[in-house]
């Protein structure tokens, strides 16, 4: 029988009485993290029973927005990269970082 591991990353999220994040943390052993400080996270789940995406969006209400707009820009540059590795569709991939480049400009995070 093949052995199996498990493990676990964890986030801990305190809320003002508003129900609005105040703090986030974050744990993942095998990773080295231990109770980190974090001010946003995105989590995209898949469904495969009812082929869809659930997510949890979640950030501080100290988060600033110029941190915000560099997260979402380093989001989606991350993401265009885990969809070539995923798809091996390097040609989408490409538009996927040519918008990335747009995106990071338009907002000014790099100029161009």
């Amino acid at each position: 029988m093949k052995e199996t591991k498990t493990s676990e990353i964890n986030f801990t999220v305190e809320l003002d009485e508003n129900r609005i994040p105040e703090s986030l943390k974050w744990t993942a052993k095998d990773g080295g993290v231990d109770n980190e400080e974090a001010k946003a996270v995105m989590l995209s789940i898949w469904d495969s029973k009812a082929q869809e995406t659930l997510r949890i969006d979640l950030w501080t209400k100290d988060m600033p927005v110029d941190e915000m707009k560099k997260f979402f820009h380093q989001t989606l540059v991350a993401m265009s990269d885990t969809f070539q590795r995923a798809t091996g569709d390097e040609k989408m991939s490409e538009t996927m970082k040519d918008f990335c480049e747009y995106f990071a400009e338009k907002l000014e995070i790099v100029k161009s």
